[in-house]
């Protein structure tokens, strides 16, 4: 067996379970049409996700399971992906985008100053 090594510059963050049920502690994004329940809320780091018909999140950010990455230049992070959410701030000092990587969904996180360690 190998060792895969991920893209430089990554770092994990957390990952995003999507869900139809609402559940405790939830918190309403209204300008993305989202719930959810912070990742920082869960000593596993899972995020959980739960979508307004509204939302303009893509089919596969709804129904598949994404993991994030904290990266430094999210910008620099986006070249020549398959961006399938734009860069937006779903909260103050944080920046986020999806790509589509082998059919999957995944994030990046760039923050305006780094967060404590959890």
């Amino acid at each position: 067996m190998t060792k895969h090594d991920t893209k430089p510059g990554l770092r994990y963050h957390h990952l995003g379970m999507p869900t139809t049920e609402p559940r405790p502690n939830e918190v309403h994004v209204p300008h993305l049409g989202i719930y959810l329940v912070p990742f920082d809320t869960n000593p596993y780091g899972i995020e959980w996700l739960r979508f307004e018909p509204h939302s303009n999140a893509p089919d596969i950010v709804r129904n598949v399971p994404h993991i994030a990455f904290e990266v430094d230049d999210l910008d620099a992070a986006l070249e020549g992906e398959d961006v399938i959410i734009q860069p937006n701030s779903p909260s103050e000092g944080v920046r986020v985008a999806f790509i589509l990587s082998q059919g999957l969904p995944v994030e990046f996180l760039e923050y305006e100053t780094r967060p404590m360690a959890r």
